[in-house]
Parts: C-alpha cells; sequence; structure tokens
C-alpha cells in the first residue's frame, strides 16, 4: 500500500478513495445532525409564536420571531443543499467519476478535493461557472 501525503504535509497509508470516502461519511453525518437541530430550532421559534397575538404588526417580539424562523429556514436548506451534494459526491465515487470534474473531464486536485470533498469541478471550471453565473 502506498502513502499518501495530505494537505497537512502529514503522510496517510489510507487509500485516496478511503481518505475521501470517510471525508464525504463525516460531512453527510455533520449535516444530518445539523438538520435535526434546524428543524428542531424552526419548530421551537413556531411554537413560540403561537403565544403571540397575530394582529399586532407593532409587537418588536413577533418580528423577531419571525425574522430568526426565516433565519433558521434558510440555514436549514443549505444544509439539506448541501447533504445532498454530498450524497452526490457518494455516488460519483459508486461510479467511479469522483474527482473528475463534470465540466472538463481532468483530474480534480487533491487539494481542491480536501478542502472541498464534494466538488464537481475543477478550480478552473467552477472559476468559470460563477463568472457565468453572476
Amino acid at each position: 500500500m502506498s502513502e499518501e501525503p495530505t494537505g497537512s504535509g502529514t503522510v496517510s497509508a489510507e487509500p485516496p478513495e478511503a481518505f475521501f470516502r470517510q471525508l464525504l461519511e463525516d460531512k453527510a453525518d455533520e449535516a444530518r445532525r445539523q438538520i435535526v437541530r434546524l428543524t428542531a430550532d424552526i419548530r421551537e421559534v413556531t411554537l413560540a409564536g403561537r403565544d403571540l397575538p397575530a394582529d399586532n404588526e407593532y409587537d418588536p417580539e413577533g418580528s423577531t420571531l419571525n425574522l430568526e424562523r426565516a433565519r433558521e429556514e434558510a440555514l436549514l436548506a443549505s444544509t439539506q443543499k448541501e447533504l445532498a451534494e454530498v450524497l452526490e459526491a457518494l455516488q460519483r465515487m459508486e461510479r467511479g467519476t469522483y474527482g473528475v470534474c463534470e465540466r472538463c473531464g481532468n483530474k480534480i486536485p487533491r487539494e481542491r478535493l480536501e478542502a472541498r470533498p464534494e466538488a464537481r469541478f475543477c478550480i478552473t471550471c467552477a472559476s468559470l461557472r460563477r463568472r457565468q453565473v453572476a
């Protein structure tokens, strides 16, 4: 078994696929925990809002709860999207296409995958996509 350098300068004897699979699984587990927490927070804020009169638009507590709920819902949507991207990366690993840029077909550098293991594009193609969206 060959040893693979990691981004931190240490050497890992783990095969690259096992290393990245573990990164992805850890990231998926963390996202799932965050989804559970955010869902509970949204439920709590929703229940707290039931005690407030619905017709008082000047009640500062009501607007604070609405803002908090909107913030939590945005975080939940973002975390769900992140989890979907991680699960898609695991599927690419199963198909044997993990680490290959979906746009140009080049290999995605290990450093990029260590920083963002769910990456679908190499840095060059990701930059091009960002410019097209902006």
